[in-house]
């Protein structure tokens, strides 16, 4: 039953056609317009590249969708396909240049379609998701991501393989027009000479030639105009810390920087950094793989996080970024889900220790006493100091030998690591180290390092434990004790270890009563231990003693959880997706800030295995 009210007709239309008429809400637009692209241009390519096909009934809706144009329908076809798929992701994610494309693409469809085929309806069709563009346009204003011009090369490779396979296909989906019978070889030969505009050395009869020639063409002039597209538009590079950031960020971390654990970390270098309005507090954040991915809680007055969280998000809207926070706080990612509307699960927990209750006395503690023992009889000595009060030259020394002793070419670390050591500010961190007399080394006696950033006035963070592969198991825990029988003397009162991940899991997991999904969880857990250090790192930690503090993922949606972790995973440095060593690039070193003098190192590289 409807009810008209005088004047008002709407209750006479039925509402399932009435949301018809008015379209889609304009924010699933983009996700629609993508997904219409990718279905086109599949159709398109498969319409261009196999004759079955475009003799099949779905060649019937393939003649009247945007992008096929007549006689010319299988060259054409196969190049505004593989642009449509091109264009499909960026428009899903909002982006403006990607937009501009397919306007200006869609009306040159439709005069295709009316000019070659005579086709009303074909050219209705490109008109209409036209006007489904430009009626909606203010949803696709995303800046562009971050990029640099080798990604020209990358396209060059991707649609040069793409268009190998393609044409492969393409010559041989003929088989009863084409003359002989040739080798693979003498096929792929006629793909190479075709993508470059020269005839092949295979013969077809009845014009077939012609279209296989006209397809092979235009994917070879299509990778061509890409990466020259590519290799010539402007870069966007990623956001970096500059120097007044990194002023302004040391200021807050003066006045709040005992709030949280991770605070210090937020001086890397390589992440970006968005202020409150106020100035009182920020985030800084790392853009990988279209995700904006932050770390840790806001720096700065809990008072201005909204503030900040509040331009971050904004930055993310902008670039349709996927906005992520990785290892936040209890208290953090309540304001991130307050604030932002975004979701919450636990990640895994902190080892704190406090100084004032640590003591090798008791059962407990026997392992890490009897080994502490054991070493120190062997004739390893340690020094714990802070940065500031090491010479250049022992500096520069730990320096290299943290660097040799990193074990990979890959630098692991973004939440929980600096990448650098005794930079200038960074006078109150501290450094532990591992002496004993050895001639045939090239760092003297030095047999292992672990380095500590500030955390407030009286704590300190875990940032990087190196040893030398000669040394004596159990470097790890004689410096992490000696770091901590030597914190009353620093004025420190709290120290930081290793982050557990899914820590609570692998603890209930193993404790009597527990469920078999629980037991699964572990197990699975335990399986992954075999390629990332989580099983280890979680008792590597627990020989300490140590208070856990939960430590959070925020994220938007349950399906943004795979792109957000492989992001993650990349920050940290366990996936890497640069180019083979041969062709990277030799980035120039960046410029020094003044008196600095870094060698990376490589973070968050916790031997806990070595134990």
């Amino acid at each position: 039953m409807s009810v008209t009210v005088d004047g008002d007709k709407s209750g006479l239309v039925p509402v399932r056609v009435r949301r018809i008429l008015r379209g889609p809400r304009p924010e699933k637009v983009p996700g629609l317009v993508g997904t219409a692209c990718s279905v086109i241009g599949l159709i398109d390519i498969a319409a261009g590249a196999f004759p079955r096909f475009r003799i099949s009934h779905i060649h019937a809706i393939a003649e009247v969708l945007p992008g096929t144009l007549g006689s010319l329908s299988a060259a054409l076809s196969l190049s505004v396909g593989v642009l449509l798929l091109l264009l499909s992701h960026g428009l899903k994610r909002n982006k403006r240049r990607a937009w501009r494309a397919a306007v200006t693409l869609l009306p040159l469809g439709a005069a295709a379609q009316f000019v070659w085929r005579h086709s009303l309806g074909g050219a209705l069709l490109s008109l209409l998701l036209l006007a489904l563009l430009i009626r909606h346009r203010d949803q696709f204003t995303a800046l562009p991501d971050p990029r640099s011009r080798w990604r020209a090369l990358a396209n060059f490779a991707v649609m040069g393989a793409g268009s190998i396979a393609l044409g492969l296909a393409i010559v041989s989906a003929h088989p009863r027009r084409l003359i002989g019978n040739p080798s693979l070889a003498d096929r792929l030969e006629h793909v190479l000479y075709g993508l470059l505009g020269v005839e092949g050395p295979l013969a077809y009869d009845k014009g077939v030639g012609w279209t296989v020639g006209y397809s092979l063409g235009a994917l070879g002039m299509l990778t061509a105009l890409t990466t020259i597209y590519l290799a010539f538009r402007p870069e966007h590079p990623a956001a970096r810390l500059t120097a007044e950031d990194e002023t302004r960020l040391r200021a807050l971390l003066d006045r709040h920087g005992g709030r949280d654990s991770l605070g210090h970390f937020a001086l890397r270098h390589d992440k970006g950094v968005v202020f409150s309005p106020s100035g009182k507090a920020a985030v800084c954040y790392r853009v990988v793989s279209g995700v904006m991915l932050a770390s840790g809680d806001p720096v700065g007055d809990v008072e201005a996080w909204p503030g900040a969280i509040e331009r971050f998000m904004d930055e993310a809207k902008a670039h349709s970024w996927t906005p992520a926070v990785m290892g936040c706080s209890e208290t953090g990612g309540q304001v991130w889900t307050r604030e932002t509307g975004l979701d919450a699960l636990e990640l895994g927990d902190e080892a704190v220790v406090d100084v004032a209750d640590f003591s090798l006395t008791g059962r407990a503690m026997r392992n890490v006493r009897q080994m502490v023992k054991r070493i120190e009889r062997n004739g390893y000595t340690t020094r714990v100091r802070r940065v500031r009060d090491l010479d250049e030259d022992e500096l520069d020394r730990i320096r290299r030998a943290a660097a040799d002793w990193r074990g990979t070419d890959t630098e692991r670390g973004f939440s929980m690591a600096l990448g650098r050591i005794g930079a200038p500010g960074d006078g109150d961190a501290v450094i532990a180290t591992a002496h004993k007399a050895d001639d045939a080394s090239p760092y003297g006696d030095l047999k292992a390092i672990i380095h500590f950033v500030p955390w407030g006035t009286d704590g300190m963070s875990l940032e990087l434990m190196r040893r030398d592969r000669s040394a004596d198991p159990g470097m790890n825990e004689l410096l992490i004790v000696a770091a901590l029988r030597s914190s009353p003397a620093l004025g420190i009162a709290r120290v930081s270890l290793n982050f557990a991940m899914f820590r609570a899991a692998l603890a209930r997991g193993e404790k009597i009563g527990a469920g078999p999904v629980l037991r699964l969880w572990r197990g699975l857990l335990v399986f992954l231990s075999r390629w990332f250090q989580i099983e280890s790192l979680y008792k590597f930690n627990a020989k300490f003693q140590p208070r856990w503090e939960p430590r959070f993922l925020v994220y938007r949606q349950s399906r943004d959880l795979p792109r957000i972790g492989f992001a993650a995973m990349q920050a940290e440095g366990f996936v890497n997706l640069s180019l083979p060593h041969p062709f990277a690039r030799t980035r120039p070193a960046p410029a020094p800030r003044p008196c600095a003098h870094i060698v990376p190192a490589r973070a968050a590289e916790h031997e806990a295995h070595a134990a």
